[in-house]
């Protein structure tokens, strides 16, 4: 499959220039219909055949193992969660807190891994932001506030600016210091490779609603085996033990035991034909081509404007404007969506492989139309 062919069976694509892949990525009609027979046979068939909960058990499992071969994981270190969100609370709830327990956080990171810790902080955990520079991570900054952290969070690829931080070098930072590591890794299925065993972190959570094209609702979370055997989860149900009749109850082993209940396989069938749709187009080959759309926009961008990396990193592009409303409801009107972001004031614009050079140049005459 070539990106024009997946360009051209993503009915979303086919009336405005989409570029906010960054913020929700439009999914082709396969994956939509993978979810919709899923629910079809779930509902009509399944009653009369294996039965409904063992329907979706054996599919929660192929999925799980789906999404370990994709992300370089075992199976049993794969949770299937809601959203990003839920797998980094679920993280963040399944700590034993005491008042003086030090998180750290980048000033870069989305709502996302940035409202958990705010909670904690009302209890008495103490929170550090590592300030950062033009989406740039000074490693001693980092290290001089992961020093005595119980755990650091941050993301694999930033939604301001588009830079990628280098995982690896932070996780062995934080792990020196004897902090868990979590990764907000929501930016990179579907545009970059992706290797949790690279990274090393104990912990990763990513959706499948973005760069892969899947729906909302198809989540993961990605927990170091070791790791998961020392955290106890807040919420408890017949998914997340060994046996549910059993009293006491045991957890399951491995990431499962972050899942609870009844939880509609339907986005996670998605998510597995959204990670079929980008295999068969070839990860490397979209890394490759979202590079060069994406340099064209910088290529096309004033430099005092321009707030990402020259040479783009990701398909993230972050764009200094006067008015992010404005501008972006002016270049709605055009048939052009990107995003506001709230820091740095600008807006993001987005692009994937199944875009064009022609929607980008729109995009740049939209723009310099504006700045005059």
């Amino acid at each position: 499959m070539t990106p024009t062919e997946l360009r051209a069976d993503t009915p979303a694509l086919h009336e405005d220039i989409y570029l906010n892949f960054g913020a929700h990525g439009p999914s082709p009609r396969y994956v939509v219909d993978a979810a919709d027979e899923f629910v079809r046979s779930h509902e009509y068939e399944a009653n009369a055949q294996k039965g409904p909960y063992e329907v979706a058990f054996d599919t929660y499992d192929q999925v799980r193992g789906h999404v370990a071969r994709f992300v370089g994981a075992d199976d049993d270190e794969i949770a299937l969660t809601e959203s990003t969100t839920a797998g980094i609370n679920a993280i963040a709830n399944a700590i034993d807190w005491s008042p003086g327990d030090v998180v750290v956080r980048t000033d870069l990171e989305h709502p996302a891994g940035v409202l958990p810790w705010q909670r904690l902080k009302q209890a008495g955990v103490e929170v550090r932001v590592v300030e950062t520079d033009d989406g740039r991570v000074d490693p001693n900054a980092f290290a001089t506030a992961v020093d005595d952290a119980r755990l650091v969070c941050f993301s694999a690829v930033t939604w301001t600016h588009g830079t990628q931080l280098p995982v690896a070098d932070l996780v062995d930072i934080a792990h020196e210091a004897g902090a868990l590591t979590l990764v907000d890794a929501v930016q990179v299925p579907g545009q970059l490779p992706m290797d949790v065993n690279e990274w090393g972190a104990d912990a990763v959570a990513a959706a499948g609603h973005k760069w892969l094209l899947g729906l909302w609702g198809g989540g993961f979370l990605y927990v170091d085996r070791d790791t998961a055997e020392s955290l106890t989860p807040a919420t408890v149900g017949y998914r997340s033990v060994e046996t549910p009749t059993a009293d006491p109850y045991e957890f399951a082993a491995g990431a499962r035991r972050f899942e609870v209940g009844s939880a509609s396989p339907a986005p996670h069938v998605a998510l597995a034909e959204a990670i079929n749709v980008i295999d068969e187009v070839g990860v490397d080959r979209i890394a490759d081509r979202i590079q060069g759309l994406a340099g064209r926009v910088t290529d096309g961008v004033p430099g005092e404007r321009l707030l990402s990396p020259a040479n783009p990193e990701s398909g993230l592009v972050t764009i200094a404007v006067d008015d992010p409303v404005a501008t972006v409801e002016q270049l709605a009107a055009d048939g052009i969506v990107v995003r506001t972001l709230p820091e740095p004031e600008a807006i993001g614009a987005s692009v994937h492989a199944v875009n064009t050079r022609q929607e980008i140049d729109r995009l740049l005459e939209a723009l310099n139309s504006e700045w005059g």
